[in-house]
C-alpha cells in the first residue's frame, strides 16, 4: 500500500490526465485501493467507532447531493461534510469516503454541482444516501438540468447550487477532502422559503428563525 504521501501525488497526477471541463475526456487509470487504516499498530487505537459517530453527531450540517455526469449518465451521493473554503479565489469543499463507488466518476468527470436540499427533500436526500452499488440509478424518477457552465445536474427545486471544477484533492484518513473551484452558483428563493434540510444526531429536521 502507498502511503498518504503517494496517494495524494497519484490523485493530483489522475485529476489532470482528465484535463479542463471542456476538454475530450481521455481514459484513465483508476487509483490504486486505498489505504484505509490511518493508526499505525504500534499507534494508540483510535476513538471506538460508535462513540465518535455519536458525539460528533451533535454537530448539525445541512445536507447537499453532490451530482456529475459521465460517459454513463448522471451520478450522484448525499452529503453533509460540505462547506465554503475560500473566497478569493471561490473555492468550496466537500468529504467523501474512499469507498464510494461514485467518487470515481465525479473524479473522471472533473466536474460536480453542489446542491443544497431544502427542508421538503428528506426523501430526495435517502435516495442519493443508498449506496450505488445497491442503487446503480439514482436518477430514475429525479427531476434535473444540466448546470450552466460544467453541464453537472442541477436538481430541481434546491434552494442553492454551486457548479465546480475539481481544483484539488487531498487525502484525509478513510475520507478524501475534494476542494472544488467555483464556476457558477445560483439559489431559489421559492424554493428556499421552506428553509434548509438539516441532519442532527441521525435524523432530519428542520430551521426555525427566531427573532
Amino acid at each position: 500500500m502507498m502511503g498518504h504521501a503517494g496517494m495524494a501525488a497519484t490523485a493530483v497526477r489522475y485529476l489532470r490526465a482528465v484535463g479542463s471541463p471542456t476538454a475530450s475526456v481521455r481514459p484513465v487509470e483508476p487509483l490504486p485501493p486505498p489505504e484505509l487504516r490511518c493508526v499505525r499498530d504500534d499507534e494508540r487505537p483510535p476513538v471506538d467507532p460508535a462513540e465518535f459517530r455519536r458525539v460528533l453527531g451533535h454537530f448539525a450540517s445541512g445536507v447537499t447531493v453532490i451530482a456529475t455526469v459521465d460517459a454513463t449518465g448522471p451520478t450522484g451521493f448525499a452529503c453533509q461534510s460540505f462547506a465554503s473554503l475560500s473566497l478569493d479565489p471561490p473555492l468550496v469543499a466537500f468529504m467523501v469516503a474512499r469507498t464510494s463507488t461514485t467518487w470515481p466518476r465525479i473524479a473522471r468527470a472533473g466536474v460536480f454541482c453542489v446542491n443544497v436540499l431544502g427542508a421538503h427533500q428528506g426523501e430526495l436526500c435517502r435516495a442519493f444516501a443508498v449506496s450505488g452499488s445497491r442503487r446503480p440509478d439514482k436518477f430514475a424518477g429525479v427531476r434535473y438540468e444540466p448546470s450552466p457552465v460544467t453541464g453537472s445536474p442541477r436538481l430541481a427545486d434546491v434552494p442553492a447550487w454551486i457548479d465546480c471544477a475539481v481544483h484539488a484533492v487531498h487525502t484525509g484518513g478513510d475520507h478524501l477532502v475534494v476542494v472544488g473551484r467555483v464556476r457558477d452558483l445560483g439559489t431559489d428563493e421559492s424554493a428556499a422559503r421552506s428553509g434548509p434540510l438539516l441532519f442532527h444526531r441521525g435524523s432530519f429536521g428542520e430551521f426555525t428563525a427566531h427573532p
